[in-house]
């Protein structure tokens, strides 16, 4: 804190014991000599030092205080207090990606020799990530059933060092027992790491349900409206001095600016989430009376196998869905290219609706086995539900599933 604000308390928020729009609003705004409202933006690499032995002494470590925009900036320092906050974390580390987030993760805590768990149910460029790059180095891989709390017991290893999934997952809307696994990582000493993108603090906390670390996106609802990307490891201090120190040597961080746009978009995250939730339940509720649809994903459908659960563990049932449509890819591409208003894109969290087809796009780079494993059929579609009318968005995908052949 500056001189200015150490003599002039009122100038920050006290927020002790406030709620969490609050804290999505105001956590880690420390403001400047100039009492700015807004968070400013601090776009600089390096900063000054008053002295040689103040220089060292940060450097060092032994003196807080920034040293370099790699790992240290006091609008990237911003976003991660408030997503912290947010999270019930200690701390929090700032990436350059979603998927920067998760390598940091695996280069922090994992090392040749280790072996990992890993759900089957997870986003296709994490499986390539872990595939084609910690295998590499010599780090051992299991993949199991998401849902099958037997199938994590019986693939546990002495040297298993990380459980690691998504809940819900991409794009099946599968929801893990979080409470459940953290207990079988904690009695094997593992770290158990969970991908919150698509809930978000707003809807699902996995660290308050037994996690070490929380992971995002935050290009996806974090930031809302689809314009800067972002990732974020959230847990406890000594964890996240641990993934601090990846980035410091790597550099795969957060800039400034798109830290500020974050800040932004948390301000919103609480009522856009409803809204998103809302939205995807309608929409979940049309699609699954439609008879050209097999089957529709979503863990706010009583029809869900693992609805139950996801009240219990979630909030909200988020944005995102995913259905399956009779035939397969061919009229799959039908659907998406009958619209005309929803956006063709494989990126989610966005106040636009999205679709994309999962089998080609977001996990089309796995093997066709590799697919099938995890559940992407070739009649499957993602929709991240974004905030139009519902009816607009119904009538988009109605142009191509009332053409479909049943």
């Amino acid at each position: 804190m500056n001189e200015f604000s150490e003599l002039n308390d009122r100038y920050q928020s006290d927020l002790d014991g406030c709620s969490f729009e609050t804290l999505a609003v105001r956590a880690g705004q420390v403001r400047t000599a100039e009492c700015e409202h807004g968070e400013a933006i601090f776009p600089t690499s390096s900063y000054v030092f008053s002295s040689a032995a103040e220089a060292a002494a940060r450097f060092s470590g032994s003196s807080a205080g920034n040293v370099y925009s790699r790992y240290t900036n006091p609008t990237v320092r911003t976003f991660e207090q408030r997503l912290a906050a947010l999270e019930g974390g200690e701390a929090c580390a700032a990436t350059a990606s979603g998927m920067a987030a998760i390598y940091a993760v695996a280069i922090a805590f994992l090392k040749a020799g280790d072996h990992m768990l890993c759900s089957r149910s997870v986003f296709g460029a994490t499986t390539v990530l872990f595939e084609k790059y910690l295998r590499k180095f010599g780090v051992e891989i299991t993949y199991v059933e998401l849902l099958n709390l037997d199938d994590w017991q019986a693939k546990l290893q002495p040297n298993t060092k990380l459980l690691f999934l998504e809940s819900p997952s991409n794009p099946l809307n599968e929801v893990a027992d979080i409470r459940a696994i953290a207990a079988l990582a904690k009695q094997a000493g593992a770290l158990f790491a969970v991908d919150n993108c698509f809930c978000t603090p707003a809807s699902q906390q996995p660290l308050a349900l037994g996690a070490d670390l929380v992971i995002h996106s935050a290009t996806k609802y974090i930031d809302g409206q689809g314009r800067c990307l972002g990732g974020a490891v959230v847990g406890s201090q000594e964890l996240i001095e641990q993934v601090v120190g990846v980035l410091r040597s790597a550099g795969p961080t957060m800039s400034p600016f798109n830290a500020w746009v974050f800040l932004k978009g948390l301000e919103t995250l609480s009522i856009r989430m409803q809204a998103h939730s809302a939205n995807a339940l309608a929409l979940a509720q049309w699609l699954e009376q439609h008879p050209a649809v097999v089957k529709v994903n979503y863990c706010g459908l009583p029809s869900h196998p693992q609805y139950e659960l996801a009240q219990q563990q979630q909030k909200l049932f988020g944005g995102v869905l995913s259905f399956e449509v009779k035939g397969g890819r061919e009229q799959a591409w039908q659907v998406v290219d009958a619209t005309r208003m929803i956006s063709i894109t494989a990126n989610l969290g966005d106040t636009k609706t999205t679709i994309t087809h999962p089998a080609t796009t977001t996990h089309g780079r796995l093997s066709e086995v590799d697919r099938a494993r995890a559940g992407i059929a070739d009649g499957l579609l993602r929709v991240a539900v974004g905030l139009e009318s519902v009816a607009d968005i119904q009538r988009d995908l109605a142009r191509g599933l009332d053409a479909l052949k049943v």
